[in-house]
């Protein structure tokens, strides 16, 4: 499988973008991911954010407002990526989506679409500071997911982890135990350090769970958004540092202006890699969970 992960540049200024300009610019952005051959094309968190330029600065520069008035393009959004999933032939990850949970606050939702018009989705489980306090007045009006999925592409077993997940091992480690052997993460970060947490999250992942990791990030600078202001990192796909495979763990990078990174992934090579394994963390995995050192005493 051929998958391509996007280092997404959010739009600088709002003036004169709407959902149709959106729409333009995911057609442009996904075609090229088709053009390098991709079967898998992943956009990053907070994608939904951008459509926020479409309204007046008083709404736009307010998160909580921000995020009521896109809900009004959800059902567009939904559309457009069935659409393109299906002329493209394409699965698109269309990183994430703040949906309204009909009680006053809202999931970050990452949808995925398939070709045949089957869409799915996963909820961001564990919330940043940033997103307990986003809201008015410092009020939550995040929240967190309560179901953990696995499903397929192509007769791959996938698994999505939306940025900060990532950083978490026994929830991905459930996913690895119910067979996922591709782990999407579409992230968002506004600091260098926050860049470093979700790429050392997504090689730990890699390393423990003998799966590849398909990272999307977000870049450019939006003062416009109280969100999406700064945003760092580069997208990458990973894989377990063992042989035959990168000993740095890194299969693909964007480096400079380049917009994706794509790489082929061969899940039969790292199904082999088992046999000739240097170390072998997700078959000692259980080793870790023995009574005896599964909780440590303090020796005076």
């Amino acid at each position: 499988m051929r998958v391509a992960v996007a280092r997404y540049r959010i739009e600088p200024r709002p003036s004169g973008f709407g959902f149709d300009a959106f729409a333009r610019k995911q057609a442009d952005w996904l075609g090229e991911a088709q053009k390098l051959g991709a079967r898998l094309a992943v956009l990053p968190e907070y994608l939904s954010l951008e459509l926020a330029a479409a309204f007046p600065p008083a709404i736009h520069a307010d998160l909580q407002t921000s995020l009521e008035a896109i809900q009004a393009l959800h059902e567009p959004w939904m559309a457009l990526f069935s659409r393109l999933a299906s002329e493209l032939d394409m699965h698109i990850v269309a990183g994430s989506f703040l949906l309204a949970n009909g009680r006053g606050g809202y999931r970050n939702r990452s949808y995925r679409f398939a070709p045949d018009g089957r869409h799915g989705w996963q909820d961001k489980l564990q919330l940043t500071c940033f997103e307990k306090k986003a809201g008015q007045g410092g009020a939550g009006v995040i929240e967190p997911g309560d179901a953990l999925g696995v499903y397929e592409i192509d007769g791959v077993r996938t698994g999505t982890a939306v940025c900060y997940d990532c950083e978490f091992p026994l929830p991905v480690r459930a996913q690895r135990e119910a067979g996922m052997q591709l782990l999407v993460v579409p992230s968002c970060t506004d600091t260098d350090a926050g860049a470093t947490r979700v790429r050392v999250g997504c090689l730990a992942r890699a390393l423990e769970n003998r799966c590849f990791v398909a990272q999307a990030v977000t870049a450019g600078e939006a003062p416009w958004s109280p969100a999406l202001d700064a945003n760092t990192g580069e997208a990458a796909v990973y894989a377990p540092m063992d042989a035959g495979l990168p000993d740095d763990g890194v299969l693909a990078m964007t480096r400079g202006e380049e917009r994706w990174a794509v790489a082929e992934l061969d899940f039969a090579a790292l199904e082999a890699s088992r046999e000739r394994a240097q170390v072998a963390n997700d078959r000692d995995w259980p080793g870790q969970l023995a009574p005896a050192i599964a909780r440590a005493k303090f020796d005076p």
